[in-house]
């Protein structure tokens, strides 16, 4: 696998000898300096281009950066299936490679046209200018993951969050009734799921004065979680058999209840122990029923 330090000069060898790249900077978790460091580590480069549409014209530069396994042109494949937007992308502003190398290495590029200064300010995200030809970036601020802390949630969010996990477990509990696997298993570990997941944040935020980050979908749950709570989230998932499941919802049931209790007590709000006693009443009624 190539080093870090030879990905870097690579980038930077390319965007120095192309006269059409004027600058550039790195985002992400290699100018995090709170994230881990492994190999795994994505390069999140932008380069900032006199013309776009010329890098669309012959992509064969794009092998510059070495050979690699499978490239993801996200911007392309939205425009063929708009899943994730009803306007058609426009090339000529900006277009983006994912790029998987045979040695491991994962460079996520982005080239932005001159013409969108607004796509040069900071998202608040850690950045880092590594090349500026013409001094055309914005001086960005030290490099901070404060923009990935968790928040600290008010009453009201708190309850929506209480509210919506035990709601959404009707649901779950319906599609096991009827022998839905694929409802029943995405309410669980879609809707459900991710209201457990704000209750564990908040817990940690508490836990930390909100000034840590728990990473995309909590994948730094494991680093300040108390072992045996994290443990109990691991219980929570299940595999399609139905017995398994409602262990999972259970499990997921308690561990809710427990964070939200500590959480009402440390921020002072009320939690509504009517609903999730009304909610369990349902979950037992269900279960019963189609174990019969």
């Amino acid at each position: 696998m190539r080093t870090e330090k030879e990905i870097m000069e690579l980038i930077l060898s390319i965007a120095k000898t192309d006269e059409r790249i004027r600058a550039v900077r790195i985002d992400g978790s290699r100018a995090n300096p709170n994230a881990p460091k492994d190999n795994y580590q994505d390069y999140d480069i932008s380069f900032f281009v006199t013309d776009v549409k010329s890098f669309l014209l012959d992509k064969s530069w794009i092998s510059k950066f070495g050979d690699t396994l499978i490239i993801q042109e996200p911007d392309w494949n939205d425009n063929c299936t708009r899943w994730y937007s009803s306007e058609p992308h426009d090339f000529e502003k900006s277009y983006g490679w994912l790029m998987l190398f045979d040695d491991g290495n994962r460079i996520d590029l982005g080239i932005i046209s001159l013409n969108e200064k607004q796509f040069f300010e900071a998202s608040g995200e850690p950045t880092i200018t590594l090349i500026d030809k013409d001094g055309l970036l914005p001086t960005y601020p030290i490099p901070s993951d404060a923009v990935y802390w968790v928040k600290k949630p008010d009453d009201s969010i708190y309850y929506a969050c209480c509210n919506d996990f035990w709601w959404c477990l009707n649901n779950v509990a319906k599609g096991i009734a009827r022998d839905e696997l694929p409802y029943a298993m995405e309410m669980l570990n879609h809707y459900v799921r991710d209201m457990l997941n704000h209750m564990i944040e908040w817990y940690i935020g508490v836990k930390t004065d909100f000034s840590v980050s728990v990473g995309k979908m909590g994948k730094y749950f494991k680093r300040y979680l108390p072992v045996n709570l994290y443990k109990q989230y691991c219980d929570t998932y299940s595999n399609s058999n139905y017995d398994n499941i409602w262990v999972s919802i259970y499990s997921m049931c308690d561990l809710f209840h427990d964070l939200a209790i500590q959480l009402a007590d440390s921020l002072g709000f009320i939690y509504r122990q009517h609903e999730e006693d009304g909610i369990r009443k349902y979950l037992e009624m269900v279960r019963s029923n189609t174990t019969k």
